[in-house]
């Protein structure tokens, strides 16, 4: 008894003395960040359609620049740690042309109104898109009741529009077979919400050099022309304006050296490429303010980061990837990686909730209690690709901590994939995603800089920096008031497992197939503990271990009570 006494009241002690080092982040960090930076950011980057390589992702890119060299981050010449900040513009020769849209329209002739323009629905141009001839056409259009391509071999489509209620890339080759010069089509997930929003227009892309265009609409102009073609023949005036030139494709990054181990890393990466606030504006001007306060905090001698700190914007996942695998030897030293993507929600206009998207643990094969997947849907994970580690309780632990102070709601959802934290787990780095769902604007024309919260942008760089700089700086003392979060953390899951478990077998589940998933839990919580030892920057003594073996056992033996217990 007084054995678990000692040991109680040694991690209690411990764990105050990390959280202190963690409450003086936050108060630099919810001093120092600058909500209104952010904004400005994100409604410059916002104004432009992003795609590698064009006039608004360049822009985008070099406005990054100016923010850190206004910081005081310096351009590389050498090497990234020639200063202690830094930063360098990658630039690449792309393989295929860049892209960007000028101006579009479809009009019914005979109505004064246009049917849809571009100065509105900025998507309705779909990336690669060329454009019409100089002053438009104007063509009768053909409506296809279903996207069935075996009825367009009995249409006469020759040198008209065809229109139907699919995605028109469906049926781009079969129409560009039957003689059509453009094709109309619609396609708006049900979670948009389309008949509320109805002017909302999602981007899409379609095959570059294409003879044939395609256009998209929205719902109230596809309900619009489909009443028109049903009344009768319809012509249509349509004008496309697009620009497709080669360029270059360019990601930008910048670091904050390690006084101690500067080869070892924390990565923070926002997307630049897309054409919405929230995705990923935001992202991007969160970042930028994350590292305008961080060189602040540096040269004024506030932070003092034992390991490097790197922020890098370029191309959802290909920047990313790239910057994981092209250079073997300081992928070796990146311990973490957290992707910035739609933070900025003003989550009464757009809905869902900030989210976290876990490492994959095993909520993402056994979704059930109050996980659940959001609507982007559920990734494709067995036991074999479970990655336990610390990370996930930590970073939830912080933002539920900021979410506590300034009234923020913090919620996870279990892995599913598809940002910029992807790559860092598919080359066994720890990589969480910070971002917002269920948004009925998410990749819409709608998502403009009305839906960004400068608040909810504040919330999530203060989690993020201060999350970094207590990782990038760990001692003893925080790796063992780690131990005792998780530890703690994993009796929680354990007990909710165990009761959902008891539900399930009363309803006639096997009790097999429930213990089992009790005794992976178990184990990925062990698992994760063992990861605690690389925390400290220089670890000194054996007392990480020490508590990792403490904890393990009292989570070895909870987990033995409840399968004992499960009858």
């Amino acid at each position: 008894m007084k054995t678990k006494i000692l040991f109680t009241l040694l991690f209690a002690g411990l764990a105050t003395y990390a959280q202190n080092s963690t409450d003086e982040y936050f108060k630099l960090t919810r001093t120092g960040f600058n909500a209104q930076n952010a904004y400005e950011t994100t409604a410059f980057v916002e104004k432009y359609f992003r795609v590698p390589g064009n006039t608004g992702f360049n822009a985008s890119i070099h406005q990054v620049e100016s923010i850190l060299k206004k910081a005081g981050f310096v351009a590389q010449q050498q090497n990234e740690f020639e200063a202690p900040l830094t930063y360098r513009i990658e630039k690449r020769a792309m393989k295929n042309n860049t892209w960007e849209p000028v101006d579009a329209s479809i009009a019914i002739v005979g109505e004064e109104k246009p049917l849809i323009s571009f100065e509105t629905n900025r998507n309705m141009i779909p990336i690669n898109c060329s454009s019409t001839p100089a002053g438009g056409v104007t063509a009768q259009v053909v409506y296809l009741d279903k996207a069935n391509t075996a009825d367009l071999e009995k249409m006469d489509l020759k040198g008209k529009i065809l229109f139907s209620e699919g995605h028109p890339s469906r049926l781009l080759q079969a129409a560009a077979k039957a003689g059509a010069i453009g094709v109309l089509g619609y396609a708006m997930p049900k979670y948009t919400q389309p008949e509320v929003h109805q002017t909302s227009i999602q981007f899409g892309s379609m095959k570059a050099n294409s003879e044939v265009w395609t256009l998209l609409l929205s719902y109230a102009a596809k309900e619009k022309l489909k009443a028109a073609c049903l009344k009768g023949v319809t012509q249509l005036k349509v004008n496309i304006q697009t620009k497709i030139y080669p360029s270059e494709e360019l990601t930008i990054v910048a670091n904050v050296r390690g006084s101690i181990s500067p080869d070892e890393r924390f990565v923070f990466s926002a997307h630049v490429q897309e054409p919405g606030a929230n995705d990923n504006a935001s992202g991007v001007g969160t970042l930028a303010e994350m590292a305008r306060l961080t060189a602040e905090l540096y040269r004024t001698k506030k932070i003092n980061p034992k390991r490097s700190l790197t922020f890098l914007w370029g191309d959802e996942i290909v920047s990313t990837r790239r910057y994981i695998t092209e250079d073997t030897t300081r992928a070796k030293g990146i311990m973490w990686g957290m992707s910035l993507d739609m933070v900025g929600e003003n989550t009464k206009k757009t809905g869902g909730s900030f989210l976290i998207e876990k490492m994959p643990d095993p909520s993402a094969i056994w979704t059930r209690g109050t996980d659940k997947h959001t609507e982007w849907g559920a990734g494709d994970v067995a036991e074999k690709d479970l990655f336990p580690h610390y990370f996930n309780d930590f970073i939830f632990d912080i933002c539920k901590t900021q979410g506590k102070f300034a009234n923020w709601t913090v919620n996870y959802n279990p892995f599913e994939g598809g940002s910029d934290h992807t790559p860092f787990l598919q080359n066994k780095i720890p990589g969480l995603l910070m971002w917002h769902f269920t948004d009925v604007f998410y990749h819409t024309d709608n998502d403009r800089i009305d839906k960004v919260s400068p608040t909810e942008m504040k919330n999530v760089g203060i989690s993020g920096l201060t999350a970094a700089y207590t990782l990038i700086s760990a001692d003893e003392n925080t790796a063992t008031a780690t131990v005792t979060q998780v530890k703690a953390d994993a009796l929680i899951r354990l007990k909710t497992e165990f009761d959902l478990s008891k539900k399930a077998v009363a309803t006639g589940k096997p009790i097999a197939e429930e213990k089992h998933i009790i005794e992976v839990w178990s184990k990925w919580y062990t698992d994760a503990l063992a990861t605690i030892n690389k925390m400290a920057v220089k670890p000194q003594t054996t007392r990480v271990g020490s508590a990792i073996k403490f904890a393990t056992g009292e989570i070895e033996k909870q987990t033995k009570v409840y399968l004992e217990e499960l009858k």
